[in-house]
């Protein structure tokens, strides 16, 4: 029973330096809505074998997935399911807010050095956020999994739930999940076996993504955003923005989709 783990495409929160989170209305910018169409060319291989596409209730997602489903119908039925547990992390009174005057908050460190601790004020907390999301990832791995354990199928979700689920399929606490790089459009792959998962492939973007090394302090200075200065090395709440790679910046070269 495989699942693929999709992240939406690139969205316009992804750009504007604000934690979007639940917020209606988010839609994918030019850049995401082109990984949204090249995504059924990377899953090309595999189209025939997907029973089902899960998806976050959130419009990012299903603009993701809206071209990979028009393809998988082309000539049989799919189901699209929509699934309130998958959706993004509920930030609470942070969602809205820019990410750089988020950076002085006592919370952020703990979201950082110990999620497993973090509740968002008046929201979600991330362990409760890796609960809800790997039940339910195995719950529909059981039901979409194929009677004999071989079926294929696909879910769109948000950076920091992927990681959640990624930590669980890993055997790795959730208090290291931050170590976790789920790009926007990046592809993870996990396989739930009888006795444990076996994690195939993480943040797969058709390109290999190498985070540069910090430039010089002259350099970044006039060159680096407010918000890369402020976070330093931190993980960005909510994952990657897809801008410029990670954080830093990216060496391209051709890396085709890992199947396992």
């Amino acid at each position: 029973m495989t699942v693929i783990l999709v992240r939406h495409g690139r969205s316009t929160a992804n750009t504007s330096g604000v934690l979007a989170g639940r917020s209606p209305g988010v839609s994918l910018d030019d850049k995401g809505r082109d990984q949204a169409a090249q995504l059924v060319d990377r899953l090309g291989g595999c189209l025939e074998e997907i029973s089902v596409v899960a998806r976050s209730p959130l419009d990012r997602c299903a603009e993701t997935v809206a071209p990979l489903l028009r393809a998988l119908r082309a000539d049989r039925e799919v189901d699209e399911l929509v699934v309130d547990d998958l959706a993004e992390v509920d930030y609470g009174t942070w969602t809205n807010r820019a990410i750089r005057d988020l950076l002085s908050e006592p919370l952020w460190k703990t979201v950082q050095q110990h999620p497993s601790a973090a509740v968002f004020p008046e929201g979600e907390g991330l362990a409760a956020v890796q609960a809800r999301a790997v039940a339910a990832i195995r719950r529909l791995d059981r039901i979409h999994g194929g009677e004999d354990g071989s079926g294929v199928w696909v879910a769109c979700s948000h950076g920091d739930v992927i990681k959640a689920v990624l930590a669980d399929a890993m055997g790795t606490h959730l208090d290291q999940f931050q170590r976790i790089v789920v790009e926007p459009a990046s592809i993870s792959i996990i396989r739930y076996g009888s006795t444990r998962p076996y994690v195939h492939t993480v943040n797969n973007t058709a390109v290999l993504s190498v985070p540069l090394p910090p430039r010089d302090k002259a350099t970044s200075e006039t060159e680096t955003s407010e918000t890369e200065q402020s976070a330093g090395d931190d993980a960005v709440v909510g994952g990657a923005t897809g801008v410029d790679g990670h954080d830093r910046g990216v060496r391209a070269a051709a890396a085709p989709l890992a199947r396992g």
